[in-house]
């Protein structure tokens, strides 16, 4: 145990120790060494070979001790950085003054920082080591020398600075509003874009199975083709590539199946339409893998065709089971005007299955359907937006999870997959009450705009209340209109009443049995919503959970209100006989004093309810002479 401690110790001096040589000292031997130690850093692992020789060429090792500051907000950045080892605080103030910054996030192991060398702009933001770091050092020259070199590779790793590219993150600051790299709220989504910035591994080893079955099987399907007199070289055909697909898996049952399974290959890019113009289609449209963008791509070996056979089908296993969020991220980024009747179906079935829409109604669901924005961020500590800035949309969170920052307090609290946020300023027409900063990466939301918000829900949250326990909702009532009802000077004047549009069973049951009021003259005592529990709370709150929460609302016996004698008729005497135990007398008494009396429940339902609960000998004979 010892010596395997001091071979590891020993090893990692000695890439360290190669690092620590000025670059042109360094041998070939050396930049293997640190070859081998930086490629299994989470920072590196998805960087091309030949890059990440060039940064063992130049890179440089900094250890540096707890409370280090790196650069501060303002400055101009002469390094980039990726985090070995450790973590750092990225603090940010409003002053630009380092007495009152506040911490918006934390880098971790395997995150990169300051991109902002490529253009020379001032950073937003201060880093200091939360604990003791261990870092690569490029410098800006360098850097800009590689970026200039590799970009291709580069730009979907790193975050690029503001104007660099279209669309980006920036892990060392909270960008302006003026020159925010994010998605803009009214600028659409080219469907071809990619999801992921860079393939995963297991979607590339996914891309190259198919690639090489087809190429041993159907060869045909890759080759270069003409269309308006311009050649497209190795490319296949959208349906020809559906066709292949059903014909080689029982799992693929239609097209749409095996168009989302495609779509898997397209959001990560490994495969791509030729003008980069489409998402995966089941039309004339050309496609091409990715390991077919370079020049003389190889074909497959003898052994490679080997391990496709024997990996084919647990490949479409997995595309299969990725393929229906592709099919729906696919859907959800065309522009809502191009949807068709089937995608708005996909949607709505997609939206019953979201927490933070539960309590919104069937028609409201079916009009988010319509306009509802897919919106992916890939890297961590990208700001959504600004504390103090116009509210222009509202998110849900589909995949990873944000931090709410408030100035002068810091993270105040965490946001999930299911949450939502950004609806109180458009409600309310007022700033943006914090900032939201991406936790982790590789984030997707969906987004309604202002416009749409207002038209379909603002309404609905203005009538909503909610009842949250342990920061869950447990009651969510809508104000809806009770219609009129005379006053004592005879005039009619509208009412309103809070309809129960979702909770726990348990929240739901005290609401009703504490709101219900028998008053004589109003003919809407109750609502559907009460219907539908009486009916059906067998299916989401059994007896067993019902008894005991009626017992705690009413904890008497009918016996200890009235005497046998002298127990209350409904439409006729009600017997009740004095072997039953205090829960039972609890459960029926609620039953018949509670909704007997509303006039839209009537007697024969109750009996059926009853029924159905409680041992049927026992309720013939407690209510026979009810009938």
């Amino acid at each position: 145990m010892v010596a395997a401690h001091a071979a590891h110790s020993s090893s990692s001096s000695e890439w360290i120790a190669c690092l620590d040589k000025r670059p042109l000292e360094r041998s070939s031997e050396d930049v293997d060494i640190i070859f081998t130690r930086l490629k299994e850093v989470k920072a590196f692992e998805k960087f091309h070979p030949n890059l990440l020789h060039q940064i063992c060429l130049c890179g440089y090792y900094e250890n540096l001790e707890k409370g280090i500051t790196l650069f501060r907000q303002g400055d101009i950045g002469t390094n980039w950085y990726a985090v070995l080892a450790g973590s750092l605080d990225v603090k940010v103030s409003e002053t630009s003054s380092h007495q009152d910054a506040v911490t918006i996030c934390t880098l971790g192991i395997g995150t990169a920082f300051g991109e902002s060398i490529l253009d020379n702009t001032p950073r937003h933001a201060t880093i200091v080591t939360r604990e003791s770091s261990e870092l690569l050092r490029v410098e800006q020259k360098d850097f800009k020398a590689l970026w200039e070199k590799y970009r291709q590779y580069m730009a979907g790793l790193l975050a690029p600075p503001y104007g660099v590219m279209e669309t980006g993150s920036n892990n060392d600051r909270i960008p302006d509003k003026e020159n925010t790299p994010l998605i803009e709220p009214h600028v659409p989504l080219r469907p071809a874009n990619t999801i992921a910035k860079v393939p995963s591994e297991k979607i590339l080893r996914a891309g190259k199975i198919l690639r090489n079955a087809i190429l041993s099987r159907a060869p045909h399907m890759i080759r270069d083709r003409k269309y308006h007199l311009k050649t497209y070289r190795q490319c296949c055909v959208g349906t020809e590539l559906v066709d292949w697909m059903l014909q080689q898996t029982p799992c693929v049952h239609s097209r749409t199946q095996a168009v989302g399974m495609w779509q898997v290959l397209v959001e990560d890019g490994v495969l791509n339409h030729v003008d980069q113009e489409h998402h995966f289609q089941d039309k004339y449209l050309f496609y091409r893998f990715l390991d077919d963008e370079h020049e003389d791509a190889p074909l497959p070996t003898e052994e490679e065709k080997k391990e496709c056979d024997e990996e084919l089908q647990d490949t479409l296993l997995l595309l299969s089971q990725m393929g229906p969020d592709a099919h729906m991220r696919m859907i959800l980024r065309k522009s809502p005007g191009q949807r068709n009747v089937d995608d708005l179906e996909i949607i709505y079935d997609e939206l019953l299955h979201i927490k933070a829409l539960s309590h919104l109604s069937t028609t409201v669901k079916r009009e988010l359907a319509g306009v509802l924005i897919f919106e992916s961020h890939a890297k961590g500590g990208t700001v959504l937006f600004n504390q103090g800035e116009e509210g222009t949309s509202w998110y849900i969170i589909l995949k990873g999870s944000v931090n709410v920052v408030i100035y002068g307090k810091g993270v105040v609290c965490t946001l999930h997959e299911g949450d939502d946020f950004g609806k109180l300023a458009l409600v309310n027409d007022a700033p943006r009450a914090a900032s939201i900063v991406l936790r982790e990466d590789n984030c997707h939301f969906l987004r309604v705009d202002k416009e749409d918000f207002n038209r379909i829900l603002r309404d609905v949250e203005a009538n909503t209340v909610r009842l949250k326990e342990h920061d869950q909702d447990v009651l969510v009532l809508e104000k809806v209109p009770a219609g009129n009802r005379a006053s004592n000077q005879g005039n009619s004047q509208p009412q309103q009443k809070y309809t129960v549009m979702s909770g726990t069973p348990e929240k739901i049951l005290e609401h009703f049995l504490e709101t219900i009021r028998l008053e004589p003259g109003l003919n809407e005592a109750t609502d559907s919503v009460l219907n539908d529990f009486v009916m059906m709370h067998c299916v989401f709150m059994p007896n067993t959970q019902l008894c005991p929460a009626l017992v705690a609302q009413y904890p008497f016996s009918v016996k200890s209100l009235y005497p046998l004698e002298d127990t209350p008729h409904v439409h006729g005497p009600c017997l009740i006989p004095a072997s039953a135990d205090t829960e039972l007398y609890s459960f029926i008494a609620v039953f018949i004093i509670t909704f007997t009396y509303m006039k839209d429940i009537k007697l024969d339902i109750l009996m059926a309810v009853l029924l159905g609960s409680l041992k049927a000998e026992f309720v013939r004979s407690s209510l026979s002479v009810v009938y």
